[in-house]
């Protein structure tokens, strides 16, 4: 299957599920209607039309399991060419806020050594502004360093960059300038990748001793926060509030079992690590300018935010 026809099913299915909040066999059995009122939006001869479910929403409408039907209205994005943003909009304060955030993916070995990393990283938006801006936003790409002369010692090397369909990508591809009318509201700009050799940002090493016929007990270095056992889950959970760097904490846990006649041969599961660390990126990406042109010239205010957190951040055990 090819990777346009991947990405029409997977924008199906997102707008499906704005309609029907689950998307099941059920729900579309229940919506035929409105499916194949959404199909003929979505797709014109085979190729992309509408696909944006804000939009969408204007002009096929939903009750219960019916469509809705009013007066036939053509709204104004279908004969524009921005069909992911309405005319007219306006706010009292012109806001626009960043969100830079990067997923830390680690697999640490029982002996300590790093077999997988990496870096997933979004950039998501939340849009109030009036008109039909255009916006420009700039990184410290180091592709567009190496194109203006710059030095690469800040810039970041990006991979696998995706972006909305606002995005001109003629312009990225020529400058590696990412130029764009934003749909309203929240949405994800673009999402990228780095395939680097990423430092542990937690560290944590596990001593798991078993006693013949009474118990096991396991200790894990870390000694502040709370500690529960979820038999559910088969975890013990420990949850620290905050964890300053270069600090080391114990925790201990200790179980009783009842005797058993005969060893088991049991596989040992990795200790998985949830964090979020604010005010930072793992990358080093930055926000360098973000340029809001509208033609009524109006001043507006862009607010940017760093997230780095955990993604599947896991260490095995010995």
């Amino acid at each position: 299957m090819s990777a346009s026809a991947v990405f029409i099913l997977d924008v199906k299915g997102k707008v499906f599920c704005e309609y029907f909040k689950e998307l099941e066999e059920e729900s579309i059995r229940d919506n035929f209607v409105i499916v194949y009122e959404l199909l003929d939006e979505l797709m014109d001869f085979g190729f992309p039309q509408t696909t944006d479910s804000k939009i969408l929403q204007e002009y096929i409408t939903q009750q219960s399991n019916k469509l809705e039907t009013g007066k036939s209205r053509v709204p104004p994005t279908v004969t524009n060419a921005v069909s992911w943003r309405s005319e007219g909009i306006k706010y009292k304060k012109n806001e626009v806020f960043i969100d830079v955030i990067e997923s830390v993916n680690l697999l640490v070995n029982a002996n300590g050594s790093v077999l997988l990393s990496e870096i997933v990283g979004t950039i998501k938006l939340k849009v109030f502004l009036s008109g039909m801006p255009e916006l420009r936003l700039g990184l410290n790409d180091r592709v567009l360093f190496e194109l203006t002369g710059r030095s690469k010692n800040k810039s970041v090397e990006l991979e696998d960059v995706k972006f909305h369909q606002c995005v001109r990508l003629s312009r990225f591809d020529n400058d590696r300038t990412i130029s764009f009318i934003p749909p309203d509201g929240d949405f994800e700009l673009m999402s990228y990748r780095l395939s680097t050799q990423v430092k542990p940002l937690i560290w944590i090493e596990s001593v798991i001793e078993k006693f013949s016929h009474s118990r096991v007990e396991i200790m894990v270095k870390t000694s502040v926060g709370s500690a529960k056992y979820v038999p559910e889950r088969n975890v013990v959970i420990w949850s620290i509030k905050s964890f300053p760097g270069g600090k080391e904490y114990l925790m201990r846990a200790h179980f009783g079992l009842p005797s058993v006649e005969k060893e088991e041969v049991e596989g040992r599961p990795p200790i998985g690590v949830k964090f979020e660390i604010p005010y930072f990126t793992v990358s080093g990406i930055q926000v360098r300018y973000m340029k809001i042109i509208e033609k009524s010239g109006y001043q507006a205010l862009p607010w940017v935010r760093y997230i780095t957190q955990s993604g599947d951040y896991q260490l095995r055990t010995s």
